[in-house]
Order: structure tokens, then sequence, then C-alpha cells
């Protein structure tokens, strides 16, 4: 996988991590901006050792403050709706019995 993939996933990861801590959307804009800017401050890093470390780097913030409960939807596996109120399958009618 390319670091520049890796590097994206970590940045969506982060995204989605500090949207599980925030209450509020506004406040995790704030939070969104200051992990954007970060990731820009690393932008121009081209040496693959350097760019190495500061992933495996990422990857143990994003260990370390992982969130214990995180955000899922209701209706996503896992979530609090999940499979509630199904539709009914639908069967095939008994077949004709002759006698």
């Amino acid at each position: 996988m390319s670091s520049r993939t890796t590097v994206l996933r970590l940045y969506r990861r982060s995204l989605k991590l500090a949207l599980d801590w925030a209450v509020h959307r506004y406040l995790w804009r704030g939070q969104a901006m200051y992990i954007r800017s970060l990731f820009e401050a690393n932008k121009t890093v081209t040496e693959p050792r350097r760019q190495r470390d500061l992933i495996k780097e990422t990857e143990n913030l994003l260990e370390k403050w992982k969130h214990p409960d995180p955000y899922r939807p209701p209706t996503a596996p896992g979530g609090s709706k999940y499979e509630r109120n199904l539709p009914a399958p639908i069967l095939d009618p008994p077949p004709k019995m002759t006698l």
C-alpha cells in the first residue's frame, strides 16, 4: 500500500475518532481543523524513513486516544436499532395436497 493511501486512511480515522469524542458538531469542526493543520504540516516530508516514523507515531496516538464506546449509527450493525422491525420474510405458500 502506498504511503499516500495510508496517510489518507489515518486522516479519516483521526477525524472519526475526534467525532467520537466531540459532543456537538461545532466543537468537532475546530478539532478537525487542528487535525488538518497537523497533517498539512508534514505534507512535504519525502524521506521514506521519516514517513514511516510519522505514520507509526500517528497510529500509536490513534490507539491511545481510542474511545471506549465509539459512536455507531442506530441502524448500523452494533447500533441500538439494528435489525429492529424487519419486514416479514416472503414465504412461498405450502404445496397443494391431493387426497
